[in-house]
């Protein structure tokens, strides 16, 4: 069956990327419902309320999901990664552990509370308990992206005699550089898929001409959030996460832009394809000197290319972590044209009428998606041949004892699963999506 890393690589991609696909979304909804729920609050217009009503069991349907195809993961951290475990459990551990006593435990008691609970509380309380079920889902976000920031930029740590990895400051584990700038990243992204989520089902029902105020409302709500936060997950925050990965991870951002040889004024490449075997990039179409901005702050600043590091340190595949960044980023940039011309037709009163823009909406809700997974690769790619950067290799974290034929045989099993999952989750909201908001 091959190479047991490979495997066992695979498996965890596989899994970790099909089980984003759904808390990316709650995270975004947690967010976007809170929203709705304090416009209700100050208007006091039964709508709001109908349309949060709506989204919350969206909500509960992809949490519901999420959890489950989050299970697989855990195991593989005892499984397949065994000994990355036994070194750095120690560390990786507290915030882990933390997701699940604290954010997890908070997220799904308040889910109970608004899906369950809206009679029994006030619209004040409702509003708390939306609230709280959004501070949950981001505690829950900030606890994952710390422990991948741990890997990405080891810090608070220290080396014990038998190797194992030894936490010496919580709070500098916890508040890492690297984990502030990637959570802001992330959740601003969370907040887009849920807009484009949001606009695409309103721009549905404007189309089938079905729930007239709901569809209005939501392709405004979906519409103006999706431009902001579009926006805003290019800059500041992506500005700040393309900074630290200049900062302490240089070789990653050479092989993101495919760049080779070290110098200043770098040019940002648009366009080109890597070529590896010779040391260049094809056909390249470039901004001069954008990259040297981007990275360091001035138009001259030196940008190291793949040359000056050992080439037992490149990433192991250039080409998928070069093309991966740049389909994050052109995806970003669609993203905020697409929601661009979207407000300008709503804002000139024409955005309902409007059938190409329309469909234009509820066709693109799968970019965030796509943009996200793509970003993640380039995180993941570009922290190999690392398990945990600079410190402990991939191939020396896996599991020895398990082989290439079990982890193989555990992946079909998990894809099976998931295709039984995506069917009945595609049917839930297929259902959800027909009935629409119910008033109360």
């Amino acid at each position: 069956m091959g190479d047991p890393l490979f495997w066992h690589r695979l498996q965890f991609g596989f899994t970790a990327t099909y089980h984003y696909l759904f808390p990316q979304l709650t995270m975004g909804l947690a967010f976007l419902i809170v929203v709705f729920k304090a416009m209700g609050l100050r208007s006091g217009e039964a709508r709001y309320a109908d349309a949060a009503r709506f989204w919350i069991k969206i909500f509960g349907i992809n949490f519901a999901v999420g959890v489950v195809t989050g299970i697989p993961l855990e195991f593989q951290f005892g499984t397949n990664w065994a000994r990355f475990s036994q070194l750095s459990g120690g560390i990786i551990g507290q915030t882990l552990g933390m997701e699940g006593m604290f954010a997890f435990f908070l997220e799904s008691s308040f889910l109970g509370l608004l899906i369950w609970g809206e009679k029994k509380l006030s619209p004040k309380g409702h509003f708390r308990a939306a609230v709280a079920l959004w501070l949950g889902s981001w505690l829950s976000g900030y606890f994952i992206v710390a422990t991948n920031a741990f890997m990405q930029h080891p810090v608070g740590y220290a080396v014990a005699p038998d190797g194992t990895l030894q936490l010496t400051s919580f709070w500098a584990f916890l508040l890492n550089p690297w984990a502030l700038g990637q959570y802001a990243h992330t959740m601003i992204a969370s907040v887009v898929t849920g807009s484009f989520v949001v606009a695409a089902v309103g721009a549905f029902w404007t189309l089938k001409g079905l729930h007239a105020e709901q569809a209005r409302l939501n392709l405004r709500m979906g519409t103006v959030m999706g431009l902001i936060f579009s926006v805003l997950v290019a800059f500041p925050t992506g500005d700040l996460q393309g900074k630290l990965v200049a900062r302490h991870q240089p070789i990653t951002l050479a092989a993101m832009e495919g760049r080779f040889e070290s110098g200043p004024r770098a040019g940002l490449t648009l366009i080109g394809q890597p070529n590896v075997a010779q040391r260049k990039i094809d056909n390249p179409v470039q901004l001069p000197a954008v990259l040297s901005f981007i990275a360091y702050g001035t138009f001259s600043s030196d940008v190291k290319g793949l040359s000056s590091f050992p080439e037992d340190q490149w990433p192991q595949n250039i080409e998928l972590l070069y093309y991966s960044f740049h389909i994050m980023a052109g995806l970003g940039t669609l993203m905020i044209a697409v929601m661009g011309l979207a407000a300008l037709l709503l804002w000139r009163g024409r955005l309902d009428a409007n059938r190409p823009m329309l469909w234009a909406l509820m066709l693109a809700f799968p970019f965030p998606y796509i943009a996200t997974t793509a970003g993640w690769a380039v995180a993941e790619f570009g922290r190999q041949p690392w398990l945990i950067h600079g410190v402990l290799r991939t191939n020396q974290g896996a599991s020895p004892t398990v082989h290439a034929g079990q982890t193989a045989f555990t992946t079909l099993g998990f894809a099976g699963i998931f295709v039984v999952l995506s069917i009945l989750f595609l049917y839930l909201i297929g259902r959800e999506l027909a009935h629409g908001p119910v008033k109360h």
